[in-house]
């Protein structure tokens, strides 16, 4: 059994000595979400709670609480932040905003404590300045997403972020989808210049891993992004394990799975020449709640 770091010979609590420990950079990325009535997210967004800008706020309560995270967590070091920026997501779909914090510092000790100690005063910060017209809102899913940096390396929320390796579209159907520098998502319709925007209400966007595409190319196929028609190409995201209705952060948008996997069209060459494609099975499909653009490079990280 791993032995207990803050606990003495004699069972006893203690502050771990990081004296011995050379000083690097360190960083972490904490998430979390407040979940409330449409009308309270709505009077947020529009200015209209009594007690004033509800995220400015919660903004700055998210950084005064990452730089008094040892006055509140009795083992925590003092640490010497470099810096914390907090950001919030508004989700209309589920009426919730999603609140991340992203702290970093050069030092002995890192900088988890303090990253997801922003995001929980920050959430109940707005729950402080709302709660007179809702005492139902709901706290969840506080979590570390990623961190660097120190003797234990880096860590990312496993399967749950990654990043978008291509964006693709075609001009007409039928054809290869080739790669964009960036493409603008439109609620509720798909991407813009697709040949596919807007006409099927439930496959909007086509998502396939690379990880997924790899298994092809390893049976002698020379595959580029968009060769299975694929609108996404995503790495380092567990795409097929994601159940209908994950909601996934893209770049400036917020998509929705909606389906998982899908028939091969008539005459796909790819079944054709080794007798099976990771399309059916490891493609999904997501509709578009809130649009904006999305470029290779971005984020990807299920909210």
């Amino acid at each position: 059994m791993e032995k207990l770091t803050h606990i003495d010979e004699r069972g006893r609590p203690r502050m771990v000595d990081v004296g011995g420990k050379p000083d690097t950079h360190r960083a972490a990325v904490a998430k979390g979400s407040i979940y409330m009535k449409p009308e309270t997210l709505k009077r947020i967004l529009e200015g209209g709670v009594a007690k004033g800008d509800v995220l400015s706020v919660a903004q700055t309560a998210g950084i005064l609480a990452a730089k008094q995270t040892a006055s509140a967590i009795p083992m925590c070091h003092n640490v010497f932040i470099t810096s914390v920026e907090m950001d919030f997501i508004p989700d209309e779909a589920a009426s919730a905003i999603h609140i991340e914090a992203a702290a970093s510092t050069v030092g002995k000790t890192g900088i988890e404590m303090e990253a997801l100690h922003a995001v929980s005063i920050a959430a109940l910060t707005i729950y402080d300045m709302c709660k007179a017209m809702d005492r139902s809102m709901r706290i969840t899913d506080l979590r570390l997403i990623q961190k660097s940096g120190g003797s234990s390396g880096e860590y990312r929320e496993e399967g749950r972020s990654g990043r978008v390796l291509a964006v693709n579209i075609s001009d007409y159907k039928g054809v290869v989808k080739r790669p964009v520098e960036e493409a603008v998502f439109l609620k509720n319709q798909g991407i813009r210049g697709d040949a596919h925007c807007g006409e099927d209400p439930i496959r909007q966007v086509s998502l396939l891993a690379n990880e997924s595409a790899d298994k092809m190319r390893a049976m002698g196929l020379e595959l580029s992004e968009g060769a299975f028609a694929e609108n996404i190409t995503t790495q380092g995201i567990e795409l097929k394990s994601l159940p209908i209705g994950t909601r996934l952060r893209i770049g400036e948008t917020l998509q929705e799975v909606s389906q998982i996997g899908k028939e091969c069209h008539h005459g796909c060459a790819i079944r054709e020449q080794t007798g099976c494609c990771v399309m059916p099975t490891e493609g999904i499909f997501t509709v578009v709640l809130q649009g904006g653009i999305v470029r290779p490079g971005d984020e990807i990280r299920v909210v």
